[in-house]
């Protein structure tokens, strides 16, 4: 994934065309991360007004986008205004030719009026998921959650989804290391579990953190995650009753403790699975696992994909990291 097209039109959300350019805005001086090319697209020489009175001119036509590897469409402010059918045409040729198409929050309806989300699961921003049920009922709205996706169509919930999806589909193509960086240099988490009822912000553990007694078992259980940590033994290393723990554990993160060591496992055995040579079974184990095998069901439910397909998809092909054709559930 290297050319990304944002779809830009009257009505379009300033914010989520911001997060858009915050992620994948040419990145070519900054080591380590991916070069990618963002196309902004819309009407041909249309001045395009954006939410919040700002206007944008888009620097390449509808067309341009079956060209790209990724096209993403932000949110809209209204989503009840109707689309002009070039925009929807647009969309339903970028379908066609086979590339990736992403929505964030509201865009999902414009997806939806363009029919590409007819027989499949889709969401959008909580408030907004009756509207998209009532007027599109060929699509199954599934408002719990932070993002849908597979084979080739994702949409997000709203607000801050709109970046863990951009993040997720980063993570796909290219790598935890390149979502991570990215995220480091918008402030942001680089990954939240769970779903759009459940998905409290849970921000990265800062080691620094004082006198939170959360934090800095957060930061512990990091650096340790192949010991045999239990809601006991945490709870009693925060000085803490196990209900009290837990109680306070998911409010601050969003997910229960166990599920929330569970995905920190995953996360570091992708790293480790994208920078080191261990053996599959090493992985597991130094991540918490009895071994590859406990690895692999846990592993192949976050990501899509089992550890040693995932290795081979990310470890030295470049040619490797691509969207198309790939199936990804969240």
């Amino acid at each position: 994934m290297r050319t990304v097209g944002c779809l830009i039109f009257d009505g379009v959300r300033a914010f989520d065309y911001a997060v858009i350019g915050e992620v994948w805005a040419n990145r070519t001086s900054r080591p380590g991360l991916p070069a990618f090319d963002l196309l902004v697209c819309g009407p041909e020489g249309a001045r395009v007004r954006l939410g919040g009175g700002l206007e944008r001119v888009p620097d390449h036509g509808p067309a341009a986008l079956v060209d790209c590897d990724l096209v993403v469409v932000p949110g809209v402010e209204d989503p009840a205004v109707r689309r002009s059918p070039e925009i929807l045409d647009a969309l339903r040729a970028v379908s066609a030719a086979g590339v990736p198409i992403a929505s964030l929050c509201a865009g999902a309806f414009v997806l939806a009026e363009a029919g590409l989300l007819d027989g499949r699961e889709a969401t959008t921003h909580w408030a907004l998921a009756p509207e998209l049920a009532r007027r599109f009922p060929a699509v199954t709205v599934r408002p719990e959650v932070l993002f849908t996706g597979g084979d080739g169509l994702w949409t997000s919930a709203g607000v801050a989804a709109g970046i863990d999806l951009c993040l997720h589909l980063v993570r796909t193509a290219h790598g935890q290391q390149a979502a991570a960086a990215i995220a480091r240099a918008m402030v942001t988490a680089p990954f939240r579990a769970g779903g759009q009822a459940q998905f409290i912000p849970s921000p990265v553990p800062d080691p620094a953190v004082g006198d939170d007694p959360l934090a800095r078992l957060r930061a512990e259980v990091l650096t340790s995650l192949d010991a045999p940590w239990t809601v006991r033994r945490m709870a009693g290393a925060a000085l803490m009753s196990e209900r009290t723990f837990a109680r306070r554990f998911t409010a601050a993160t969003g997910a229960a403790p166990m599920r929330w060591l569970l995905d920190q496992r995953v996360l570091a055995a992708q790293r480790l699975l994208e920078e080191t040579d261990l053996p599959v079974d090493a992985v597991a184990t130094h991540c918490g696992f009895a071994s590859a095998v406990s690895l692999r069901p846990v592993f192949t439910a976050r990501v899509g994909v089992a550890p040693r397909e995932y290795r081979r998809a990310f470890r030295g092909r470049e040619d490797a990291r691509g969207l198309r054709g790939q199936v990804v559930t969240a």
